[in-house]
């Protein structure tokens, strides 16, 4: 008899509860190796493909593409050991593993009893639904919903997702009258929270001249994904954090020169995005309130050691922030690769959800989209941004005479709470000096 093993959703790290089935890699009745990758989706951080643990034949697959699952949510059943009953393949002659599998449910995260006791009770939430026409199996006795959950689901509530169930139930919205966005009408959080935006929404007084005018045509997008997570974050930014801008233009001329001299000198080339992340880190050294974050439960400033430099990067999938780990310890050669190298996997959304977390500081590189200027909001939980606009030729007194110079506008912005306009104002001016004076980061090194 074959063994039928149940594969869940793994837990994907830093926090993430659902993710996006992208594309699946195997068919029903396909033969799969331990740790081969089954589906690729994509969280809020990345996108991942998920290897099954388990060595067989795939049985079932739970989701389709385009739709969300949360975490410790079904994925896929694989029976091992001996053929599966009708199963079109043979299984490899393996030895059955035991429920946990190989242990590597995702590349980088290992397993352990935390996620499975949320997977544990995220199951208890569950309703299967069934999915390439087979029926979902049954739950188990000692998962099944409680007789009052049982309640507040009944009826054709086309939902997955047990996060959405309970938005809707805590603030009191009948899935029934819902109409799902997803594929085969599948509630997504989308459309609850919409639907509760709806309701929050007074309408309009309807007169004669307006009740028959047609609803204004529109096309709506749905904030998942890294769209999603963007705005979560930039929202929580704005709402958490006191900020406040400074800027100040400075005289580049001097730092492209030092560039050029310094790629003509043989040797990998150094990148402008690497000189100005190493004045960063030199800053920072000088003005340590601005690596830091702060602790709003225990209402405490936590300075931070380690400089994780964050630059701001679009893509096709939005706008990521891949982190550069320990930038304080790097020269400017380590950093042009390391900034080539995290560049080049946020263009191919091969990042890894521990290559986009843990930023300390962000350096924001706006002058690429040919402007000079911006208000940036802080990446929380971090505390300040440094801009950076296009370096362009302008009129500029240079030792007491008009020139043309390469000028660029600098900004920072700053959490108000870790510090005041003083310290912000010298970071601002130490950076200023470094890029119009490099000698000056020579000095102070």
């Amino acid at each position: 008899m074959a063994q039928v093993l149940e594969f869940r959703l793994p837990d994907l790290g830093e926090g993430l509860t659902e993710a996006e089935i992208v594309r699946w890699l195997v068919e029903v009745g396909d033969v799969v190796a331990v740790d081969q990758p089954v589906v690729e989706v994509e969280t809020a951080k990345a996108m991942v493909d998920v290897p099954c643990p388990y060595a067989g034949v795939v049985t079932a697959r739970y989701g389709e593409e385009g739709s969300e699952l949360p975490v410790g949510a079904p994925l896929i059943t694989v029976a091992v050991g001996a053929p599966a009953s009708g199963g079109p393949a043979e299984v490899p002659q393996t030895e059955a593993r035991e429920t946990e599998g190989s242990g590597n449910v995702l590349v980088g995260y290992g397993t352990s009893d935390a996620p499975a006791r949320r997977r544990r009770v995220r199951r208890e939430q569950q309703v299967l639904a069934p999915v390439n026409g087979r029926p979902a199996p049954e739950a188990p006795e000692a998962v099944r919903p409680a007789p009052e959950a049982a309640e507040a689901v009944q009826g054709p509530v086309a939902v997955i997702s047990p996060l959405v169930r309970r938005l809707a139930r805590e603030n009191g919205l009948d899935l029934r009258a819902l109409t799902g966005s997803g594929p085969d009408g599948l509630i997504l959080r989308a459309d609850v929270e919409h639907a509760l935006r709806t309701a929050a929404t007074p309408a309009p007084a309807t007169t004669a001249a307006t009740a028959t005018a047609p609803a204004p045509a529109g096309t709506r997008v749905a904030l998942k994904g890294v769209r999603g997570a963007v705005a979560d974050k930039l929202s929580r930014s704005r709402t958490e954090i006191p900020d406040a801008t400074c800027w100040v233009d400075a005289d580049a001329t001097e730092l492209m020169r030092a560039r050029t001299a310094m790629n003509a000198a043989g040797g990998p080339k150094i990148s402008l995005i690497a000189l100005l992340a190493r004045i960063c880190t030199a800053a920072l050294a000088r003005f340590p309130e601005l690596n830091s974050t702060v602790d709003t439960a225990a209402r405490e400033i936590v300075r931070l050691d380690a400089v994780h430099l964050g630059f701001a990067a679009q893509t096709e999938r939005g706008l990521v922030v891949p982190v550069v780990k320990d930038a304080q310890g790097r020269d400017a050669e380590s950093l042009t690769a390391e900034f080539a190298r995290l560049t080049e996997s946020a263009r191919t959304g091969s990042l890894t959800p521990a290559e986009l977390t843990g930023g300390t500081f962000t350096l924001n590189n706006y002058g690429v989209f040919g402007v000079d200027g911006s208000t940036p909001i802080i990446n929380h939980p971090e505390a300040a941004m440094l801009g950076v606009g296009r370096i362009v030729p302008k009129p500029w007194v240079h030792e007491g005479e008009l020139a043309v110079r390469q000028v660029v506008q600098l900004s920072l912005t700053f959490d108000h709470r870790v510090c005041d306009g003083g310290t912000a104002g010298g970071f601002l001016r130490y950076v200023a000096d470094c890029v119009e004076q490099p000698a000056v980061l020579l000095r102070t090194l």
